[in-house]
């Protein structure tokens, strides 16, 4: 019996009721893409809160073994790799809310 070792998938608390509210799935896969790519095959409705077309969405960045990678969907994944797929926050005060404010 061929043992086949896949990368454990950490699905972001806002996007697992689009993944049968998992909060990891094995996903096989060598780089990013291929990751994305099977993940939504299992998960279709993830497809558009993760990719602009065959990109990451702006607004998400991927970390590979707790590092932010530089090289998104063409980023290495290891067999038996944590993939975390990290939206952004928006909020926070800006200088432009001062003058809002008076």
């Amino acid at each position: 019996m061929i043992e086949v070792s896949l990368a454990t998938v950490f699905i972001p608390t806002m996007l697992r009721p689009l993944a049968e509210d998992r909060q990891t799935v094995d996903v096989d896969g060598g780089t990013v893409a291929e990751v994305v790519i099977n993940l939504t095959r299992l998960y279709p409705k993830l497809n558009s809160r993760l990719l602009d077309g065959h990109q990451l969405r702006g607004n998400i960045s991927v970390a590979i073994d707790g590092e932010i990678s530089t090289l998104g969907m063409l980023d290495d994944v290891e067999e038996d790799s944590e993939v975390h797929f990290i939206p952004a926050i928006s909020g926070g005060w800006q200088e432009s809310d001062a003058v809002a404010l008076g």
